[in-house]
């Protein structure tokens, strides 16, 4: 968390008789505004690790201003039943940015809190210098001339999901990223966050609210430099929405970026982070390697050349489908992370290496019941995290190792031997091997539990 938010409490600008909460971040050479969603609550932001680790990243280039509207986190209440216009909201935002001394913003909106960044680069071009929107939307319904938009269905079911479960049992997430439910620890922050930003009730109107709005006609009237970025396989707020808006501002750029949830937060932020930076600054960030300790598990089907010739097109794919269920139920089961598929084999993390040994046989016992034979390789070592892959000599290593594994097989470097010393894990000695492309030879053994 930067030193910034630990040192200072909110601040809180004045929009009519109403107190506007917001924090300013970092001292970078430009202004951005994030206006994101349609709640938020400045002080709790940063204790959802995903929040807060994007607001970092943004503050690293920007001098960044993020804050609560009115009705929502520590801004002022409003009833639910008087929602204020889209004007109103932008009367907090010009607010903020005065109060901040903000003189000339870069804007940056996501999903449907959007529609105030779309109004306010309208209305104020002499203020806002860039718009860049994420998932972003002139109108969220359905219409005759807008097919694209939402059922009036969808709103109903979305409404009921908010009365029924705001602040528990998923929240937005159920309609929005489902995907993310199944990362539990993750839900559970956001649900909290949920809780701390809006009341169900103020949630739900303001939904609603959303689905009213529509600020397509101001779009040929924004004049500032916009850059459009869109999560390629989001579904719920599709691309077409994005690219609607891109096709009717002048000189706005539509980028697709890697993602299917409609979150700025949610999944590797790097490639959108990325086109943000060098969008707004003329200069794309220099990543720098995450590196971590990890127990890496290759593993790799026996014989599937030949099966898929004996099996044909159609078998073979639904082999391959019933191999690749077993292993991402086993590895949700023992907290591995997929990283990918290699066609007939996997590749996998795990943040302890007995864990990752009984996962991987497990794996095999699963699979040798449906007929499938596997081979596998584990060893544990620094790797480096490349977006959602990983790297580095550890991989090459496990990969070697997998490679060298006999049909059934657990096979397993020193290293990991060495670390699991009193779990019970029965080993069997296979000799020292030269792995191609790694200079040392490594002692290697078959993991086995007991019977």
């Amino acid at each position: 968390m930067p030193d910034a938010v630990n040192a200072e409490p909110p601040r809180y600008a004045r929009a009519g008789d109403l107190h506007i909460a917001y924090r300013v971040v970092g001292d970078g050479p430009i202004d951005l505004v994030l206006v994101d969603q349609w709640f938020s609550n400045v002080d709790a932001m940063w204790e959802f690790p995903p929040l807060a680790r994007l607001l970092t990243q943004l503050a690293s280039f920007s001098r960044l201003i993020v804050f609560d509207k009115r009705g929502t986190g520590l801004s002022d209440p409003i009833a639910v039943d008087a929602l204020p216009t889209i004007e109103e909201w932008i009367d907090d935002l010009r607010a903020v940015l005065d109060d901040a001394g903000s003189t000339r913003t870069a804007l940056l909106s996501g999903i449907g809190a959007s529609v105030m960044s779309l109004m306010f680069a309208a209305t104020y071009p002499e203020r806002t210098s860039s718009l860049v929107l994420v998932d972003g939307c002139a109108r969220l319904a359905w219409a005759d001339d807008y097919p694209s938009g939402q059922p009036v269905g969808a709103l109903e079911r979305q409404l009921e999901w908010i009365r029924a479960g705001w602040g528990k049992d998923g929240g937005t997430m159920a309609f929005l990223a489902p995907n993310l439910l199944l990362e539990h620890p993750v839900a559970e922050q956001y649900i909290r966050y949920e809780r701390q930003s809006a009341s169900p009730g103020m949630a739900k109107a303001m939904i609603g609210w959303l689905y009213e709005v529509d600020v397509r006609h101001v779009l040929p009237a924004i004049s500032v430099p916009t850059l459009l970025l869109h999560h390629v396989e989001a579904d719920r707020i599709a691309p077409i929405h994005g690219r609607y808006i891109a096709e009717r501002i002048q000189g706005a750029q539509f980028v697709e970026i890697p993602g299917r949830e409609n979150y700025t937060w949610a999944g590797d932020t790097a490639p959108m982070l990325a086109e943000i930076q060098e969008f707004l600054t003329g200069e794309r960030p220099v990543a720098e390697p995450d590196r971590v300790l990890a127990t890496v598990l290759f593993t790799d089907m026996v014989d599937s050349t030949r099966r898929a010739a004996e099996l044909g097109d159609a078998g073979w794919r639904k082999l391959l489908a019933a191999h690749d269920q077993a292993i991402r139920s086993i590895l949700e089961r023992f907290r591995g992370r997929e990283i990918k598929t290699t066609g007939d084999g996997f590749l996998a993390t795990f943040d302890g290496p007995a864990r990752a040994i009984r996962a991987t046989i497990a794996i095999r016992g699963v699979l040798a019941a449906q007929g499938i034979a596997v081979r596998s390789g584990l060893h544990t070592g620094e790797v480096e995290i490349v977006g959602r892959d990983i790297a580095g000599i550890a991989v090459h290593i496990a990969s070697r190792i997998g490679g060298l594994a006999r049909p059934g097989e657990v096979l397993v470097s020193s290293t990991v031997k060495d670390l699991v010393a009193g779990s019970g894990i029965i080993f069997e000695a296979r000799g020292a091997h030269a792995l191609r492309g790694i200079e040392e030879e490594w002692r290697l053994f078959a993991a086995s539990e007991p019977a």
